[in-house]
């Protein structure tokens, strides 16, 4: 019985220690944005394009996406696409919110509420 037979395919190595030295580069670059010291949306930006580049690398390769059928590929890749989509957009309506609240106060950051005396954080 052959491997078209059972359905089992064979990937070269090359393609697995292809996949890995490049995991390891991007791990690399993930540990210099901390090594210099890098601050703010650039830094968090960095950690989350290398995060999304090795997760991506690894579904597709270590875990055969690659060669799978789109439907088993819709199934696995949509629900965390549509997560982030939502993120995003509460992300949005909360920087909306705290403008429209700044502007209907009239300062510039959004008031804290003090509650007996004590101000909530």
């Amino acid at each position: 019985m052959s491997a078209s037979d059972t359905g089992h395919q064979e990937h070269p190595l090359s393609i697995y220690l292809w996949i890995w030295i490049l995991l390891f580069v991007l791990s690399t670059f993930s540990y210099l944005v901390d090594y210099y010291q890098l601050q703010g949306a650039l830094r968090w930006n960095l950690i989350i394009i290398f995060m999304m580049l090795k997760a991506g690398f690894i579904v597709a390769i270590f875990m055969h996406m690659t060669w799978e059928r789109i439907a088993l590929i819709s199934a696995i890749l949509v629900p965390p696409l549509c997560l982030l989509v939502l993120i995003i957009l509460m992300s949005i309506e909360g920087k909306y919110t705290k403008f429209q609240r700044a502007t209907y106060f009239g300062l510039e950051e959004a008031p804290v509420v003090e509650h007996h005396g004590k101000k909530a954080h």
